[in-house]
């Protein structure tokens, strides 16, 4: 049958890529021959560009002439699912996706399903577990389901637990299905243990021995087995570097300098929101059409930015990973990275994005000092303790229990909250219900040597990145040996090959544009207009809508900690090792900066500091210059009740805000006509100055307008 198989793949390949003479590249027809004649489990790790999309589609409408049920596709991002319905649509592929942008279509795609009308649905791993689609529309769709592809799919393994952990619920859902229903997995930055790791989870027992291009390999014993095809990783298109500059101005200027240099359009990664859109500004501002692609971005907008990238409209976007795996140009010029990812698998992912359909490409790394801080906060932000998931089971019952309702009973931030709800889930106890969450009853432990395993492993993984930068040696043969690919060698194009084939010069015009943005001062601090669900239960009488009366005013922050500018100089400021003192010079001449490009309604009549717990000394003086170079009457530090706000920074809204209400005392303040300005020394929930405010305005302030030297994130 294998091949009949070949002639009918054969037509359906051509087909999809539009031109009568395709023919499959080296382990596609074998993949597509093990899922359509043998309904086998199979792993494809393949280079980016290598065709695994053509390899499930194929499969797909095979299996469909056979009678089989639709594919269901599980595809991590949203970007990546328009690019896949697209490519369907292109091969005669009636697919069509569940996800959380396109609620007002879901009838019509479970009418379709029904009339089978779908050969491929597309899914998100979080639509699994959403209680109504687990409950309702998955046990049909489990027993008609013809093949099951699973994308990107070394989320899977412990590498990338905390990007998705519903990935794991995968190795649940395949349990599940009756008995040779194939299964498909690819990825393209998977190393050995992620290989393994995958391949036991789709229902084998061992992996993936090492071999050359296009090998296969049987992993483990019996009818589950999986087979595993992987080969070379050899970009040959890229054109990898690395500069090493001393700070985020040259970073920035050289970019500024050099990005019209750059061959087509691309993407330049940074590592944070706030210096994707900081780039991107300055971009901008000396005449570059870029755009800022970040999670933060609104989802129309992204689709608009990926759109005018696609259409060279744009000559890059300034992007987060948000923008990462799956993104389909096949033309795309170039990426930069100002700062390195964690990991050459990381990396690699998203240079990947780069010279799949054209013969060159550049590719090149700025990395900074700053990105192992970085990295370690990202790392540890993420990574659940025991402490805390005890205390979320402990005040989980049989019934459910609202993730607002949640926060008020435990002291954890809502997005690190539902990660850490997402894991127990995953680990059985916890179960996702309508209406909130409920505990299993089931007993748990913590998984101690799990975490302390992958902990180390990106510890490992960091120090390799860090490796890369430093390397004399090739490097794609260096990213291809951190992947495990047996087949690295020289590529005879990076600059540690070929030379330096950038431009390692900084203009000094560019870096006089880059030294005035960096410069640039002023954040606005958004107030708080709502109480938090479940004040109550901590003791704090509110809710619903702040009165108008006592909210404060649209404030501002001289920059964020996580800036590329003055957020440098603030992170050391505010490190714990730093000691608290007087104002420096520079930061106050910055904090006058941003009063003078303030544009209040009103100026403020008076200045008032608030009681900070590590750098009195510090917001003392700055209210009190700031007071001075502004000719207002400095009413000292608002007093306190209680011994002052208590809990500490990283807590959720309902424990900070218990933390410092009713805390503040402004009875003894004598408050002048005009707004008050309030220092302080760092915004983070916001609840300190939105409670201090209150009781500035109680006291008799007309307005509060609050300013603090560095906003959190």
């Amino acid at each position: 049958m294998t091949d009949d198989t070949r002639t009918a793949a054969r037509g359906v390949l051509q087909t999809l890529v539009g031109r009568e003479d395709a023919d499959f590249h080296e382990g596609q027809f074998e993949a597509i021959s093990a899922l359509v004649d043998d309904r086998r489990r199979a792993l494809v790790v393949q280079r980016t560009g290598w065709g695994k999309s053509a390899v499930y589609f194929v499969a797909t409408l095979l299996l469909r002439r056979a009678g089989a049920g639709p594919t269901v596709l599980v595809s991590p991002l949203l970007a990546l699912m328009r690019d896949q319905i697209a490519a369907a649509a292109r091969a005669g592929v009636r697919a069509v996706a569940i996800n959380s942008t396109n609620a007002h279509e879901w009838t019509d795609v479970v009418a379709a399903l029904d009339r089978d009308e779908v050969d491929v649905l597309l899914l998100s791993p979080e639509r699994l577990n959403n209680p109504a689609f687990r409950d309702e529309q998955l046990p049909a769709l489990v027993r008609r389901m013809g093949m099951l592809v699973v994308d990107e799919a070394h989320c899977i393994s412990d590498w990338g637990h905390d990007f998705r952990p519903d990935y794991r619920r995968l190795a649940e859902l395949i349990r599940r299905l009756p008995a040779g229903v194939p299964i498909l997995a690819t990825t393209a930055t998977a190393n050995s243990r992620v290989v393994v790791d995958v391949a036991e989870q789709l229902g084998g027992a061992g992996g993936a021995s090492e071999g050359g291009a296009g090998w296969a390999s049987e992993g483990g014993t019996g009818s589950a087995d999986v087979l595993t095809i992987r080969g070379p990783l050899a970009r040959t298109s890229l054109r990898l570097g690395v500069l090493r500059l001393p700070t985020a101005k040259a970073r920035l200027a050289w970019l500024l300098s050099h990005i019209a240099d750059l061959p087509g359009s691309g993407i330049v990664y940074t590592l944070t929101v706030s210096a994707a859109e900081d780039v991107a500004r300055l971009l901008r501002e000396a005449g570059h059409n870029v755009r800022a692609y970040t999670g933060q971005t609104d989802a129309g907008e992204r689709e608009e930015a990926e759109a005018q990238l696609k259409s060279n409209e744009v000559k890059a976007l300034i992007a987060t990973s948000a923008l990462g795996m799956g993104f389909d140009k096949p033309d795309l010029g170039f990426v930069v990275h100002l700062g390195a990812p964690s990991s050459p698998v990381a990396y690699y992912q998203q240079v990947g994005r780069a010279g799949r359909a054209t013969e060159n490409a550049d590719v090149l790394l700025l990395p900074g000092p700053e990105d192992p801080d970085i990295w370690h906060y990202f790392a540890t932000a993420s990574m659940p303790t025991r402490e805390r998931a005890e205390r979320v089971i402990s005040e989980l019952g049989p019934n459910p229990t609202s993730t607002p309702a949640l926060e008020a009973l435990v002291d954890i931030r809502r997005t690190p909250l539902e990660l850490l709800l997402k894991v127990l889930d995953v680990d059985g106890a916890v179960r996702r219900e309508r209406g909130g969450w409920a505990a299993t009853g089931q007993p748990w432990t913590y998984d101690a040597e799990r975490y302390e395993r992958i902990s180390a492993e990106r510890v490992a993984e960091q120090q390799n990145m860090l490796d890369y930068e430093r390397t004399a040696t090739c490097r794609m043969a260096f990213l291809q040996t951190a992947l495990d690919d047996p087949t690295a060698a020289p590529c005879g194009r990076c600059d540690n090959c070929a030379g330096m084939w950038f431009d390692a010069e900084v203009p000094g015009e560019a870096d006089a544009a880059a030294s005035a943005s960096l410069e640039r001062v002023g954040v606005p601090i958004e107030p708080r207009a709502q109480w938090p669900t479940g004040a109550d239960r901590l003791g704090v009488p509110v809710k619903g809508r702040i009165p108008l009366d006592e909210r404060a005013e649209e404030g501002r922050a001289l920059a964020r900690l996580t800036d590329l500018g003055w957020g440098g100089a603030l992170r050391e400021l505010f490190a714990a090792s730093s000691p608290d003192g007087p104002v420096p010079p520079a930061l106050l001449e910055a904090t006058v900066r941003v009063l003078a490009s303030w544009p209040w309604a009103q100026r403020p009549g008076s200045v008032v500091a608030m009681p900070s717990r590590s750098r009195p000394q510090l917001i003392a003086s700055l209210a009190q210059a700031l007071a001075g170079a502004g000719r207002l009457p400095f009413l000292g530090t608002l007093g306190t009740r209680g011994g002052g706000p208590s809990g500490q920074p990283g807590g959720n809204s309902v424990y900070r805000l218990a933390g410092v209400w009713d805390r503040f005392d402004a009875t003894g303040l004598s408050i002048p006509p005009g707004p008050v300005l309030l220092v302080d020394d760092l915004a983070d929930s916001r609840w300190t100055l939105t409670v201090a405010a209150g009781e500035l305005r109680r006291a008799g302030a007309e307005a509060v307008l609050p300013f603090a030297l560095a906003l959190r994130g």
